[in-house]
């Protein structure tokens, strides 16, 4: 498996563990049972649970610019050290923001948040041809 697939992996896996602790929050903060049930009146959202909610959307948002990406290069047979290292920035961006998104911490996260873009970009420059 080449190392941009291994690092889509692990990032399918980052999104594993986000919505379990998004769910495990829902849980803690409304009790099983409200969880379970339709969620149609749910009371405001607790703190914690609202940022582990906007980790795993924002996680899925990455995923669906950079996932394309890396199977068009596996595809294509694209690998070079842009390609290469495009993957694994994103995958160790994705996965400091997921923590610093569940620990409150705004500025680290956002600089997280613009690598994991950047490594997308990077792939995205390789498979063009740009870089």
């Amino acid at each position: 498996m080449s190392t941009e697939l291994r690092m889509l992996v692990y990032a399918t896996a980052v999104l594993i563990a986000c919505v379990l602790v998004q769910a495990i929050a829902g849980i803690l903060a409304n009790g099983l049972p409200t969880q379970a049930g339709a969620r149609d009146d749910l009371p405001p959202v607790k703190k914690f649970h609202g940022r582990a909610t906007r980790t795993v959307m924002n996680h899925i948002e990455g995923l669906l610019m950079f996932a394309p990406l890396v199977l068009v290069a596996a595809v294509s047979n694209v690998s070079n050290q842009w390609t290469v290292m495009g993957a694994q920035l994103f995958f160790y961006a994705r996965l400091a923001h997921a923590v610093l998104y569940w620990l409150g911490v705004p500025w680290l996260r956002a600089l997280a948040w613009g690598v994991s873009l950047a490594g997308t970009v990077i792939v995205l420059l390789a498979l063009l041809g740009m870089i």
